[in-house]
């Protein structure tokens, strides 16, 4: 068996059925939505909700704070909000699963009202930086101590630069959230990965980027400013077949897990949960299994500011046991033993 920490996953929209975005979200779903992960090996985790009006924002976002409130364990496991959108490219391709119809330029009176429905816990936005005032927001909400990450963008080169030096720190799942074809350099991609100033999320699930490309952006963006996460759906974990959810409407989900809009390839997040992504890395590409963790645990909570995400006295007892395989057997979260397989 193996003693690995807590995974920390800074993009999750649901799993199992469960979803941060679902219209009815309650306090109960969201305890439910831990749990489910804990079983999976990630204790910590950052709710995603995505692009939407602007109440059905905050509705989620307060409920997701009230499940804080209700459970210490669920407070532990969420210590901030990922709200990815709703300042995001227009063009298919860029704009991925996300509705179209509710994206808009960046507001800081918006997020005001973001942070007073969750509390402060919106930690995390993912926004295009070509959007109109996208530097002073970005700007301010760096000031606010706010990870500002680019994503689903088309933005020029001089855009994702002058993003940069208002203050964005990350890239959101890097190589995907982008045109099936683009001008081969310069393009938005190349200038992310060459700004050691961005750290970069990369989805590796098999499905979002291939083994080659996954290992040629790793190698660029290098292992201390790189993290895994999931982008999972409400659908990962869930049979293949037909589905409609509040994430881009009626989705497919593959025999082997791809999670995509009907009638074509465009993916509409993922199918895997943290840790499978981590055996994927380990057994498809270079990456040995103390860099894959450190790329699903230490980096992202190093991110966060918080502790975790390692095995070392003082340190969090956010732990798993697994076998060689990575099958989860027991989940300890700081401490208190939470699942047994």
């Amino acid at each position: 068996m193996l003693i690995l920490p807590g995974l920390v996953d800074l993009q999750v929209n649901g799993y199992g059925g469960y979803d941060f975005n679902a219209a009815g979200l309650s306090t109960g779903d969201v305890a439910d939505l831990v749990r489910e992960l804990r079983r999976r090996g990630t204790t910590t985790l950052c709710p995603t909700i995505i692009t939407a009006p602007e109440d059905k924002i905050t509705r989620n976002l307060a409920v997701i704070a009230a499940a804080r409130a209700a459970d210490p364990l669920v407070a532990h496991a969420i210590p901030a909000l990922h709200v990815e959108g709703p300042y995001l490219a227009p063009e298919d391709g860029p704009r991925g699963a996300h509705d179209a119809g509710h994206l808009r330029d960046p507001d800081l009176a918006e997020f005001g009202r973001w942070q007073e429905a969750s509390g402060g816990l919106v930690k995390i936005v993912t926004l295009a930086p070509e959007r109109a005032g996208a530097a002073g927001y970005i700007a301010e909400l760096a000031r606010q101590g706010v990870i500002v990450s680019i994503g689903h963008t088309a933005a020029e080169p001089a855009a994702i630069e002058a993003a940069v030096r208002a203050g964005a720190r990350l890239s959101t799942h890097l190589g995907n959230g982008a045109h099936a074809m683009i001008r081969r350099h310069p393009n938005y991609i190349w200038a992310q990965l060459a700004e050691d100033r961005l750290t970069a999320s990369f989805i590796a699930d098999g499905h979002h980027l291939p083994a080659d490309t996954f290992t040629a952006m790793l190698r660029a963006k290098g292992i201390g400013r790189a993290v895994l996460v999931s982008d999972s759906v409400a659908l990962a974990g869930c049979a293949p077949g037909d589905y409609t959810t509040p994430v881009g409407g009626r989705i497919t989900v593959g025999e082997d897990g791809r999670v995509t809009l009907p009638g074509g390839e465009l993916l509409a997040g993922s199918g895997s949960s943290l840790i499978e992504c981590v055996g994927w890395a380990v057994t498809r590409t270079e990456v040995d299994l103390g860099t894959a963790v450190t790329l699903a645990a230490a980096n992202p909570a190093r991110l966060l500011g918080t502790g975790r995400g390692r095995i070392e006295p003082g340190a969090p007892a956010d732990l798993i046991v697994t076998t060689p395989g990575l099958s989860v057997l027991h989940t300890y979260v700081n401490g208190v033993h939470v699942h047994t397989t």
